[in-house]
């Protein structure tokens, strides 16, 4: 495949979504898989609602999941510029030129014109439409009001009694009938050019060959297929993937999760996990396997294998995903995703020192196979910092351990006592020191000390555990162990 360039276009109206991301991803991966050229632009001409502020999440956030750009805004190119305001008198010499051959007019109709057709359309049943009032307008009288400051907008004439038929890479053949379409708008009256008509010149000019993005845009592209041909361009391809819907099937909104990039990344998911898990939205790769880096999408990745069927956005499965990609992490690694979550709990200062960095390193190495994101990890510290519980799925084994616990338990808090305090080597040598004095060992001795302080008899290691507790801890949870073990018997 030669020449192979595809593009992310968003809107700079607010961060990226998960949805923008997902199309954002297979347009990188294809442009990649292919040797081609992936390009970033900004659609900004939504003048209200566009801000700089987006612009710059959006960016930020593909770079954080990977997606550098070949070509586009900030880095510029041969087919610039990038922002849709910025390209007006490109759209300005197109639109002349469809006036010119009468492939579209000006339309003077009012707001309060066009409601009143659209409701008469609807109360009669039928799909409302622009019914064509301005269409066979005489020249004279444009020119007359145009003359008079009235400022029209400007409508493409779509051809009557035609098909216009898409062969989508994903969804196959689908057919429109241009009756069902109406003359639409592609010039507001304020000479700003809408989305259909601005996104084919961008496309045109850029010289776009594949463009893959979400289903909801499916109903715009035969608007977009009529520009194209009035205008002599040769069409893209098109690949309109699906939508993306919660585990109950309704629209995502945030009730299934966050449906921002920005929000996961706060929340500690590492920007691989949620690669992985974007491209596993519609798309299936052969097999079993579920793990998959950019190289190995990039290499594995076809548009044959994306799903008609909307994709389903399970909170579980990144979770899952995002907690597999933290156990393989390196140390290093860790310890920079984790240390902004630590900072913001309040468990090291704003600029940790190096022995609290050394403990933040610790406790992130010890603590990362219970974690499903680095969110988490302040929780978790804090439940091992506070008040232990004892519930019912360890209590027969505190009643078969008896008196043995109460034995191990004793000498740790002896022990304990004449400690500054607990370090992982400290720990160690204190249960070896209670194994050689008491001749209690193996699970008699690590259950006891485990479920004493933890309520648990699974988790953590226990040396780490008790760093994180800290002596005072300890000392608390002991006395509290014994004194419940008083009220068991």
């Amino acid at each position: 495949m030669e020449n192979v360039r595809l593009r992310f276009a968003p809107s700079p109206t607010g961060p990226l979504h998960i949805g923008g991301a997902r199309s954002a991803l297979f347009n990188y991966i294809l442009a990649k898989k292919y040797g081609g050229t992936f390009l970033v632009r900004m659609e900004d001409t939504d003048l209200e609602r566009s801000s700089a502020a987006s612009e710059e999440n959006i960016k930020e956030s593909l770079k954080w999941l990977g997606m550098d750009w070949d070509e586009g805004v900030d880095i510029g190119g041969d087919y610039g510029p990038y922002r849709q305001m910025e390209r007006l008198d490109i759209y300005e010499e197109a639109v002349n030129k469809l006036l010119a051959e009468g492939k579209a007019y000006y339309c003077f109709c009012s707001e309060e014109e066009l409601d009143k057709e659209r409701e008469e359309q609807s109360a009669r049943g039928e799909t409302p439409k622009y019914g064509g009032k301005c269409r066979e307008m005489t020249k004279e009288e444009q020119e007359a009001r145009l003359a008079r400051g009235e400022k029209p907008v400007v409508r493409f004439k779509v051809p009557e009694h035609e098909e216009v038929v898409i062969d989508d890479l994903v969804r196959g053949r689908v057919v429109f009938e241009t009756d069902g379409i109406g003359d639409y708008i592609i010039v507001k009256s304020d000479g700003i050019p809408v989305y259909n008509f601005a996104v084919v010149l961008d496309d045109v000019t850029m010289k776009i060959s594949h463009i893959i993005r979400g289903e909801e845009h499916l109903s715009n592209t035969p608007r977009q297929v009529l520009l194209y041909d009035a205008l002599g361009y040769e069409k893209p391809q098109f690949a309109h993937i699906s939508l993306i819907l919660g585990k109950d099937r309704s629209k995502m909104s945030k009730r299934h999760g966050s449906t921002s990039v920005v929000a996961y990344r706060e929340q500690g998911y590492l920007p691989e996990a949620l690669v992985n898990f974007l491209a596993l939205l519609g798309w299936s790769p052969e097999g079993e396997e579920e793990i998959f880096d950019m190289e190995r999408l990039i290499a594995d990745f076809t548009l044959e294998r994306v799903s008609k069927s909307p994709a389903v956005f399970d909170l579980d499965k990144l979770k899952w995903l995002n907690g597999m990609y933290i156990r393989k992490t390196a140390p290093e690694r860790l310890l920079e995703f984790a240390l902004p979550h630590l900072i913001n709990a309040g468990l090291v200062g704003e600029e940790p020192t190096e022995e609290e960095i050394a403990w933040a390193q610790m406790v992130t190495e010890a603590l990362k196979n219970h974690i499903s994101s680095f969110g988490e990890l302040p929780l978790l510290i804090k439940e091992y910092q506070g008040q232990v519980v004892y519930g019912d799925g360890v209590l027969d084994e505190l009643r078969e351990l008896g008196d043995t616990a109460v034995t191990v338990m004793t000498a740790v808090l002896e022990k304990l006592e004449k400690m500054e305090a607990v370090t992982s080597e400290s720990y160690k040598a204190m249960l070896k020191e209670i194994k050689k004095e008491t001749g209690i060992g193996g699970k008699n001795l690590f259950h006891s000390v485990r479920i004493a302080k933890t309520g648990s008899t699974e988790g953590p290691d226990m040396d780490k555990l008790a760093v994180i507790m800290g002596r005072d801890r300890m000392l608390e949870r002991g006395q509290a162990f014994l004194t419940f073990m008083k009220e068991l018997s």
